[in-house]
């Protein structure tokens, strides 16, 4: 039958051998091309041109912070609360996120292997991890179908093996034409690693917080989501409108610098900084052995996770912790340099 309607098919032996050739062809393309990323994705292009700027820096890509005072911290969530007057001494930073391009040349660079792409020591974690916890990968965010109860971040955080910087959301995913979205599923060390390949170095908390907020001492004026940030909108964490032009991720310098000209210092991702997590801001306990370490890191900013009716810490004033060996698909980093003189005419 089927020999039947082929013989009578007007379709000439050439036409089938070219179209089956042409099939086998796009079988292929699919099989061996990588995929697009099952992560949230940018509506907008992957590329935001980026202004010129006004003040020679020792580095490209550079910023000056001048220095100051000011009260470290915010009133919304109880791990900000303010701590004592802070003072900071004029520095430069990275006036965007750290790139994927930018990482991918430290990494061409120096042959750096990131943590995530490192196999685990048991040792180092509880007993009893289930074994697909223990393999090389990291936190990646999975919207879920429908709103979960008692708001159980387990539905919409998956930690996947295989997940890293080059595969933020899981095997399958890739960075191609992402050269300018911040690099994410990076950990305290990959970071600390650029930036000592700069001849840099990471933020201090405070450096971050003052940096954030323009270097004005004078107080944050509401807990308002920002506009000019990616930052959520629409009922989290099932459905993100992408009224700010970006759904997940967006290349850095999509939307307006704040008054030092630093950009994203609010959203996107979360950045990491120096300082060692402690609630309340409290003293670190005295160390019980000399192997012990610091686990967490303070996180600065937000991401395009934050929003009104779940995470409203999109302000210069929030912190979160983040395990120092644990990547994650919404947070990255920027760089400073200390210790280089400030641009001619201006603060020190």
């Amino acid at each position: 039958m089927a020999m039947a309607r082929w013989r009578s098919s007007p379709v000439t032996w050439t036409q089938a051998i070219l179209g089956t050739g042409i099939l086998l062809l796009a079988v292929w393309v699919g099989l061996h091309l990588p995929q697009r990323s099952a992560a949230p994705a940018s509506t907008a292009s992957a590329h935001c041109p980026l202004p010129g700027v006004s003040q020679p820096a020792p580095q490209a890509g550079l910023v000056w912070v001048p220095g100051g005072t000011f009260t470290l911290g915010d009133s919304v969530y109880p791990e900000e609360r303010p701590s004592g007057p802070s003072t900071v001494q004029g520095f430069w930073m990275d006036r965007t996120e750290v790139t994927n391009a930018q990482f991918a040349e430290f990494v061409r660079a120096t042959g750096h292997v990131s943590t995530a792409e490192r196999a685990l020591d048991p040792s180092r974690h509880p007993q009893g991890t289930a074994p697909e916890l223990l393999q090389a990968g990291a936190m990646v965010f999975k919207a879920p179908s429908h709103i979960p109860p008692h708001a159980d971040v387990n539905t919409w955080w998956h930690y996947v093996p295989g997940a890293q910087w080059r595969h933020p959301g899981g095997p399958g995913t890739h960075i191609l034409g992402r050269d300018h979205d911040p690099v994410v599923a990076v950990t305290f060390e990959d970071a600390l690693a650029y930036a000592r390949w700069r001849g840099r170095d990471l933020p201090t908390e405070a450096e971050w917080e003052w940096a954030a907020r323009a270097a004005s001492a004078a107080p944050m004026p509401d807990h308002e989501q920002p506009r000019e940030a990616n930052t959520w909108q629409g009922r989290f964490p099932v459905r993100d409108e992408g009224r700010d032009g970006h759904i997940g991720l967006a290349p850095v310098g999509c939307h307006a610098p704040n008054a030092l000209g630093l950009f994203d210092m609010i959203g996107n991702v979360w950045e990491l900084t120096r300082e060692p997590f402690h609630p309340h801001r409290q003293a670190p306990a005295e160390p019980t052995s000399p192997q012990r370490r610091v686990s967490q890191r303070v996180i600065k900013g937000g991401s395009f996770l934050c929003s009104p009716d779940y995470c409203m810490r999109y302000r210069p004033g929030s912190r979160q912790a983040q395990d120092e060996d644990l990547g994650s698909s919404h947070v990255g980093f920027r760089t400073v340099l200390r210790g280089v003189a400030a641009p001619s005419g201006t603060t020190p």
